[in-house]
């Protein structure tokens, strides 16, 4: 999509930050809530409380159909991906226990468990094997009595190169452990089923890929992740108001304080529109531009792209080394400010991922894409870019 402000025609391939544009009737489903609807819920019955609950309750049973859950009770809504994996990460952990995670993790996942440290927690880093593989055999070697969690991105941010998630829930499963995955990179773009994948704990944003609004997440859990989990932040309810003890039942164990309903609403709106559009669909559209993009990118000397180039195993985001021919900022600059190419260069928040790419520290300009994007925009900026190098 091509967005216009007053100077320049902007193409925005920064879609791994934030989506843009939002899905059809975001705005406006937030809009009626605050304006029309304006009530909370769990704490009376009159009728502007029950429509919002309905519409909480709706949401939920979304998210199980499109995520593989069943049980909407065992959906609960954050306040975005990092509250999410921390209450994951915090909720879970015990002194002692150990923890594996993929060499590609976000500091959303690192730094929770880099604090955790301190507290008795481990965690040594699965390696990459052949075509930017996560090596399971060394995964199955590496687990210890006291492993409690494997933790795995199931894209990277960085390069975009798909884990196997499903195969280490199987492995999850037969010893034992928990499996949290951070779908911040693929919810939305990749057919996630947290029942037959094993998944423990899936944590979604919907401001990426379900194009809803920001400062809204969802964290689904199995029933037995929810039991072993302990609740991060706790409080008022709406629930057992006779008591000062945390409710046991679920969601009200972990949605403590008033919700983000106006972001709930706006991501009602957001599924709706991917259940019409099927995110399948979506995925043969982005598969479709990322191949266009990266033969296109074929033809440039001097450059590197980092992970995989099977785009089967990759989602529509590529990041790029430039610096033999020009520094990264410099072309993210140029692309930017002469051609209107919006990216994002840099470290993306995941050191270690480029400490394995061997793109540490000068990092790299990072295309992120989704099939709102079209082929004249990959064409243009595959122009661009040699124009910005020549």
């Amino acid at each position: 999509m091509f967005q216009k402000n007053s100077s320049i025609t902007q193409i925005y391939f920064d879609q791994a930050a934030t989506s843009c544009p939002k899905a059809f009737g975001v705005g406006e489903a937030m809009h009626c809530y605050i304006d029309t609807v304006c009530a909370n819920v769990n704490r009376s019955t009159y009728a502007t409380a029950t429509e919002a609950a309905i519409r909480v309750l709706e949401t939920r049973e979304k998210l199980c159909a499109l995520f593989g859950s069943g049980d909407p009770t065992h959906v609960i809504f954050t306040a975005g991906q990092t509250i999410s994996l921390n209450m994951v990460i915090k909720g879970l952990l015990r002194p002692g226990d150990h923890v594996l995670v993929s060499p590609l993790e976000h500091n959303g996942v690192m730094r929770p468990l880099t604090q955790m440290l301190d507290r008795g927690i481990t965690f040594d880093r699965i390696p990459l094997i052949g075509d930017d593989e996560l090596d399971l055999d060394a995964a199955r070697r590496m687990i210890r009595p006291n492993t409690r969690l494997m933790m795995l991105t199931h894209a990277s941010n960085v390069s975009g190169t798909i884990l196997p998630v499903a195969s280490a829930g199987t492995l999850c499963r037969e010893k034992g452990i928990f499996l949290a995955v951070d779908a911040a990179q693929t919810a939305g773009h990749l057919p996630i089923d947290l029942t037959s994948a094993g998944i423990d704990a899936l944590c979604v944003p919907s401001h990426k890929g379900l194009r809803g609004p920001s400062g809204i997440g969802a964290m689904l859990l199995s029933p037995g992740c929810a039991k072993a989990l302990d609740p991060l932040i706790t409080g008022g309810t709406g629930s057992d108001s006779h008591t000062e003890l945390q409710p046991d039942y679920m969601p009200d164990r972990f949605e403590s304080g008033t919700p983000n309903l106006p972001g709930i609403y706006g991501l009602h709106a957001a599924l709706y529109e991917l259940e019409q559009e099927n995110v399948s669909s979506r995925r043969v559209k982005e598969e479709a531009l990322l191949l266009l993009f990266l033969s296109g990118l074929d033809s440039i000397a001097g450059i590197r792209i980092l992970g995989t180039r099977d785009p089967s195993r990759k989602v529509a985001l590529v990041s790029v080394d430039f610096t033999a021919r020009r520094d990264n900022a410099e072309v993210a600059d140029r692309l930017a400010n002469e051609f209107g190419i919006l990216t994002r260069c840099g470290l993306h928040c995941a050191p270690n991922a480029h400490k394995t790419y061997g793109t540490f520290p000068q990092g790299t300009v990072r295309f992120s894409l989704n099939s709102t994007n079209t082929i004249d925009e990959i064409v243009f900026t595959l122009t661009a870019i040699q124009k910005t190098l020549d």
